[in-house]
């Protein structure tokens, strides 16, 4: 009864108001290990997305990104088992080493499928897996069907850098961590250890997404 009456104030203040940060939360992470990041999300009804609870929740995963400096996060990384994710990659050469541009963008009920299988590697690590870094090749080209915030069906064409950024994030609605995707276990490292032995790496700063 109490979370209702949050988000039906949430929604009442956000019709007045943008954004709504004052109703924000901010949440605690779930790491490897916890429960719900091994599960397949529930995908979200048009329904839902007109629910108080759910605009919230968009709400909140904006805010958690930014808090937590991140460029990406998925519903499950803060206990809630719902097929939702936000991106947001900055234009220009990035903090990562590339000029590969995503707006913020809301992802929900995602399914994609691979346009070009070739393989690319980057060091990847994860709010979920703290302080660790994993090799991971993806594919290098991807096409996303989705619906945004407000249930209309969209479809994104990724390449390159922002591709395994889309993959890694969307991994999370489907039950799979980075490192479950790692080829070779030897390639998985402590960031300190990171740092000194492959810091000039191609890196997916996962502690950030």
């Amino acid at each position: 009864m109490i979370l209702e009456l949050i988000g039906y104030l949430r929604e009442k203040l956000r019709e007045k108001v943008e954004p709504v940060s004052i109703f924000s939360m901010i949440r605690t992470l779930c790491r490897m290990g916890h429960p719900v990041l091994r599960q397949t999300a529930r995908k979200l009804t048009r329904e839902d997305l007109g629910s108080p609870e759910i605009r919230a929740l968009i709400a909140d995963m904006r805010e958690n990104m930014h808090h937590y400096g991140g460029i990406g996060l998925a519903a499950p990384q803060i206990g809630e088992s719902v097929q939702l994710a936000v991106i947001e990659l900055e234009a220009g050469k990035n903090r990562y080493g590339s000029e590969d541009a995503l707006p913020y963008t809301v992802f929900i009920n995602p399914e994609f499928e691979v346009i070009d299988v070739t393989e690319q590697g980057f060091w990847e690590g994860c709010l979920s897996v703290p302080g660790l870094r994993g090799y991971v090749e993806r594919p290098r080209h991807i096409r996303v069907k989705y619906w945004d915030e407000n249930g209309v069906e969209k479809i994104l064409e990724a390449k390159n850098f922002l591709a395994t950024v889309v993959q890694h994030e969307l991994d999370h609605l489907f039950g799979h961590l980075y490192v479950d995707r790692m080829k070779d276990t030897r390639l998985l490292s402590f960031q300190e250890e990171f740092q000194q032995f492959y810091g000039q790496a191609p890196t997916l700063d996962e502690d950030n997404v």
